[in-house]
């Protein structure tokens, strides 16, 4: 980590990832020609221009990835890896068992059938509900779209977490680097083999990291049993396998 005057400052061709707690009213984008604010906004100088892995919508709050690691963004959002995005909902009304199997099985909506999604009544208020609902899509208003389809229209909506990357305790507008801990798991939930980048470095690990042997060297091989040494001819040719011939018969007095 290099800092100049106390602000970090990105090395040249580093890979950051970072997670952002994005707040109502900020957009999800790095310019906005209406003069809204925001993500970018948010971030301190010295880091290099990163981008949103996916979208929150204006009034949708919570945990939002940026990178430029164009690799990892497009793992995450890719369809078939099904990474789950979890969301707490507060819904007008109190949720019958109906609406909540519909929204379990998959809700009808115009762009299609929605994929099953697990749902769980976190709060019973007087006239409102609290859920908490995860589902692996990354369509367009889709929390809202499902709740909508059933009756309960969404009045409030945080996103907590992304795969393996959870919000925490960070404060609407806070950041933090993801840790290479967290980065190796994010990248396996993305589909993505090899070394995983540190969170600020974005260097490769070594081949050799995890118990393999860096390019170029061969392990040795294992030592053999008298039996099954192969000896080299005096010139030092190929190697012979040992002889097998039969042994002579002892002369007879």
């Amino acid at each position: 980590m290099i800092t100049v005057d106390g602000e970090r400052v990105a090395t040249p061709g580093a890979r950051w990832t970072i997670a952002l707690h994005k707040p109502r009213g900020v957009v999800s984008t790095l310019e906005d020609p209406e003069g809204r604010a925001t993500v970018a906004g948010l971030l301190g100088r010295g880091l290099p221009r990163l981008y949103p892995i996916g979208r929150l919508d204006l009034n949708t709050s919570g945990l939002l990835l940026l990178t430029n690691d164009g690799a990892l963004a497009a793992g995450l959002l890719h369809p078939r890896r099904e990474v789950d995005r979890i969301y707490q909902a507060k819904v007008r009304g109190a949720l019958s068992e109906e609406a909540l199997k519909r929204l379990r099985r998959g809700v009808r909506l115009e762009d299609g059938k929605t994929a099953p999604a697990r749902v769980k009544i976190t709060e019973r208020l007087p006239t409102k509900t609290w859920l908490e609902l995860t589902v692996r899509e990354g369509r367009s208003h889709l929390v809202r779209r499902m709740c909508d389809a059933v009756g309960h229209p969404v009045e409030k909506l945080i996103r907590v977490r992304v795969g393996p990357i959870g919000l925490g305790d960070m404060a609407p507008g806070a950041w933090r680097e993801v840790g290479r801990r967290d980065l190796a798991l994010l990248r396996t939930a993305a589909g993505l083999s090899g070394g995983s980048p540190s969170a600020a470095g974005g260097r490769a690990s070594p081949r050799g990291a995890r118990g393999k042997p860096p390019r170029g060297r061969r392990p040795r091989p294992a030592s053999r049993s008298r039996g099954e040494a192969r000896t080299r001819d005096s010139a030092g040719g190929a190697p012979k396998s040992p002889d097998r011939r039969r042994p002579p018969k002892p002369r007879r007095p």
